[in-house]
């Protein structure tokens, strides 16, 4: 075998091997954002302003949902450079962490629209800790029950957003 060949041989990638690269891919979801941006600011831009007695010297209906997709934008154009300066390697299949966590998102909705939604955050982040690698079950079953306490409670209390009855939000409101 010449060298030419040992060389071409050792630089492609075995078999299995991560390949790196931008490819067409790469791109489809940036796009897909831009594109969602674009629809929401569309929309937004129908909304009536609010008379000055109503909002008073506050922000007006439509410009919160344009000002979260400008910063939505602005982090899709550092998605895209940083996809353009280090390429992520290539997987011939993703790691199981990714199937399960899409099959919790599931499992989320269908607790959320037939139990609670409650009962789905907890449930769903203490098995999203455990997936992605959290050994200490007790960890995880304080992170999934606090963080569901403090987005309850600020939705409730600070914002005055209730959350759709269920079986732990009818005993709470009820």
């Amino acid at each position: 075998m010449s060298s030419n060949e040992n060389q071409r041989l050792s630089s492609e990638p075995e078999a299995g091997e991560a390949k790196q690269g931008v490819g067409w891919g790469d791109y489809i979801v940036p796009v897909v954002v831009f594109v969602f941006c674009a629809v929401v600011i569309a929309i937004a831009m129908t909304l009536e302003e609010a008379i000055p007695l109503i909002v008073g010297h506050s922000m007006q209906p439509r410009v919160f949902p344009i000002f979260l997709m400008a910063v939505i934008a602005v982090l899709n154009v550092a998605l895209i450079f940083q996809i353009v300066r280090s390429p992520v390697s290539r997987r011939d299949w993703e790691p199981i962490q990714t199937w399960a966590s899409a099959g919790l998102l599931l499992l989320f909705f269908l607790l959320a629209k037939y139990i609670d939604t409650l009962v789905a955050l907890v449930i769903v982040m203490f098995m999203m800790s455990i997936v992605w690698g959290e050994r200490r079950i007790w960890v995880a079953a304080i992170l999934a029950l606090g963080t569901t306490a403090f987005i309850f409670f600020s939705f409730d209390q600070i914002l005055q957003v209730r959350f759709p009855r269920g079986l732990l939000t009818d005993a709470y409101y009820g």
